[in-house]
């Protein structure tokens, strides 16, 4: 099954298998499910294994028959248009899912959610630290991960970088003397889907880290006036032009699709040396490309460092999971119970052998033997390790920041790319969008 940006980001609810056994860490809407007593409420998406979702709450409510979730499931866009006028009017469902960053620090600035720091021992000790460090505010716990880790990394085509004589780049001098060697054989050095627009966030997000690490665009997130005009912007336009010029997106990338996975099948039909993609991209590669994939003609690597950085190459961009938050509006009785729901039948073991099994990587510690056993074994263990050990994960622009940023983020990147702005346009851009 093939699991795009769009499900995980967008319908990641619906695809977040949550059972309520043991701790995976340890040795317009319809609705479901009977309101309960204590009129716990749940809002969760369609599409992707929804069964999986209906599973969790049944079993919940069938062990806790005096407090039962009510479950509503929406489709993407009226679930984005319904849960911010019904937080900020007090209507929300216990449960609120969101992608943390921006809209979390939103909802905490106005008191919509809950300090759940002390609510949930045993997922403090299972989570994966820099992915329950996304759901935080000011040092405190107000959302927690409930599915897996989606981290960006290289994908590479072996048969292409054999053909080519290249090694795998561990810079960005590597990386650039790789396109040129690719570009002067015919090949396209790296896939990308420029007219989705946000895969090309993933290039100015790993350069300005590499160069100056976590601090320029925490600050850009603390909407700090002047905070884009940070040295490590100016800079990493600057290497991602290097990249443009030299050709290595090629002339197309602009009509380029990655909701149809169009960057990949460059890639594995032997088009393109390189994608730089979400681990969501692996199953594509298995499912549409599976006889190319398992003769092991795909490979993978972190984003290289880049000479005179100062960012950590363990540094990670993506989306460390999604997140459930609880309403400072609902009863205390039902936040303690939804409370205990989210420690103890979040990331279960059944929920984590699932993510597994769909390639994905549940954001937990302690899961190596699952991961070994694994078919993709190889991959899951790369990516785990990619999150596990990451110094930095930073969530992605477009979901840390508010919509308005997000939008002209992703614009003025776009007009960078099509040569139709520059890196000042672009700074002077987001600047101006902090108030």
């Amino acid at each position: 099954m093939s699991v795009s940006r769009r499900q995980l980001l967008v319908g990641a609810i619906a695809s977040a298998p949550l059972f309520a056994l043991t701790a995976c860490g340890s040795g317009g809407g319809r609705t479901a499910g009977g309101g309960g007593g204590g009129g716990l409420s749940a809002w969760a998406l369609t599409g992707g294994p929804e069964k999986v979702f209906r599973d969790t709450f049944a079993a919940w409510n069938k062990d806790n028959p005096e407090h039962k979730f009510a479950v509503q499931y929406f489709a993407n866009d009226s679930y984005k248009q319904k849960i911010r006028t019904s937080v900020g009017s007090g209507n929300g469902p216990t449960l609120i899912y969101s992608w943390a960053g921006g809209t979390l620090k939103d909802y905490v600035a106005s008191k919509d959610v809950v300090d759940i720091t002390d609510k949930i021992p045993t997922l403090t000790k299972r989570a994966l630290p820099a992915v329950l460090d996304v759901g935080k505010v000011d040092g405190k716990v107000y959302a927690v991960p409930i599915n897996n880790s989606q981290p960006v990394l290289f994908y590479y085509n072996k048969k292409l970088f054999k053909q080519a004589g290249v090694e795998v780049p561990n810079t960005f001098g590597d990386l650039l003397a790789a396109v040129k060697t690719f570009k002067s054989k015919g090949i396209l050095p790296i896939a990308l889907a420029g007219q989705s627009q946000w895969p090309e966030l993933m290039w100015i997000e790993y350069l300005v880290d590499r160069i100056g690490g976590p601090e320029p665009f925490n600050k850009a997130f603390e909407q700090k006036k002047g905070a884009w005009s940070d040295p490590a912007y100016k800079k990493a336009f600057g290497k991602l032009k290097e990249l443009i010029d030299a050709g290595a997106f090629g002339d197309k990338f602009g009509s380029v699709v990655a909701d149809n996975n169009a960057d990949a099948a460059l890639v594995y039909t032997d088009k393109a040396a390189m994608l730089l993609q979400g681990s969501w991209v692996y199953t594509t590669f298995t499912d549409d490309a599976a006889k190319w994939t398992k003769e092991g003609n795909l490979g993978w690597f972190d984003f290289p460092s880049v000479e005179g950085g100062t960012g950590d190459k363990s540094n990670v961009y993506g989306n460390p999971s999604n997140y459930f938050s609880i309403s400072a509006k609902a009863s205390k009785e039902d936040q303690d119970q939804a409370a205990k729901f989210l420690d103890k039948y979040n990331l279960s073991d059944t929920a984590c052998q699932e993510l597994i099994d769909m390639g994905l990587v549940p954001a937990v510690q302690n899961i190596e033997s699952k991961l070994a056993a694994s078919k993709d074994k190889d991959f899951l263990q790369y990516t785990y390790d990619q999150t596990k050990n990451a110094k930095s994960f930073q969530l992605s622009w477009d979901q840390a920041l508010s919509d308005k940023q997000a939008q002209t983020v992703l614009t003025k990147l776009s007009a960078f790319f099509l040569g139709k702005a520059s890196a000042d346009d672009f700074i002077s851009a987001m600047n101006g969008t902090i108030k």
